[in-house]
């Protein structure tokens, strides 16, 4: 199996295949994969922020396919759209599928994905593969190195925290809940479901952290709840409104390079 990494900063396998990429003046990416005997099997590993990211995989396939390559795998750590798996209200896109559809009619012998945001994603994918968080979270614990619990920010992330649980030997669970209103992404009514946390150190396990309003509106709250330390284990770290506001409220901060490589004071990120 021979690599090509698209995006020269995360090389999560052996050396990529030489290639040359650049955008055209209309906007259109290109490729030159310049090496001409690469044998029959290949993996692309690309991280997709932007449909221009998704367009360089697919012509980076046709090239590939153009040079008599038949297998051909693709990792996408972090699946676009992953979070529009559902149409909350009427006007809006089903963006997972759109995506998936995409992905699928190029006919790729395996797509791998690491911690989709529900089953979703793998459910839409052919010949799909998910990496689970499971891992990961056992290395930020590695890291941590004293007793916690597990913290499930809201009723979504009940089930894939459980597995955690039980991969690292049954970490208590502590569940949480939120509200969110489907028209404006508003927050509110926060409640942790165990009255003293005891001063124990407190992590929150989640797939994706975007601007962050969950896990600090939580924090809050486990905080009356007698928590002693707070640390946040999110998969895909994306971050968008920084990172500063969340070391405000807590210790440790550990992500993967799955969206986007950090390289911030406070913030641990494991490499996939």
């Amino acid at each position: 199996m021979r690599y090509l990494h698209l995006d020269p900063s995360f090389t999560p396998y052996s050396k990529s295949i030489d290639f040359e990429s650049f955008v055209f003046s209309g906007g259109e990416p290109h490729i030159k994969i310049k090496k001409e005997n690469i044998g029959e099997c290949v993996t692309i590993t690309h991280r997709i922020n932007s449909f221009n990211d998704l367009g360089l995989l697919l012509i980076a396939t046709d090239a590939l396919r153009r040079m008599d390559v038949k297998v051909i795998h693709i990792f996408i750590p972090y699946f676009p759209a992953a979070r529009q798996d559902r149409v909350m209200v009427l006007g809006e896109s089903l963006s997972v599928k759109v995506y998936t559809d995409i992905i699928n009619a190029q006919n790729y012998d395996q797509v791998t994905v690491f911690d989709p945001h529900s089953e979703v994603v793998p459910a839409l994918l052919n010949n799909v593969k998910v990496i689970h968080n499971y891992e990961f979270a056992k290395e930020c614990l590695n890291i941590i190195n004293e007793e916690v619990l597990l913290i499930s920010p809201d009723g979504g992330a009940l089930k894939k925290i459980y597995k955690v649980s039980e991969y690292l030997g049954g970490i208590e669970v502590i569940e949480c809940s939120k509200k969110r209103d489907v028209k404006t992404g508003q927050l509110s009514g926060f409640r942790v479901y165990k009255e003293d946390l005891e001063g124990k150190h407190c992590v929150i396990v989640d797939d994706i952290c975007d601007g962050g309003g969950t896990f600090l509106g939580l924090a809050e709250v486990l905080k009356e709840k007698k928590a002693g330390k707070l640390s946040l284990v999110v998969g895909h770290g994306i971050f968008s409104k920084g990172v500063e506001v969340l070391k405000k409220s807590f210790d440790n901060v550990f992500t993967t390079n799955s969206c986007k490589d950090i390289n911030v004071e406070g913030v641990i990120q494991i490499k996939l």
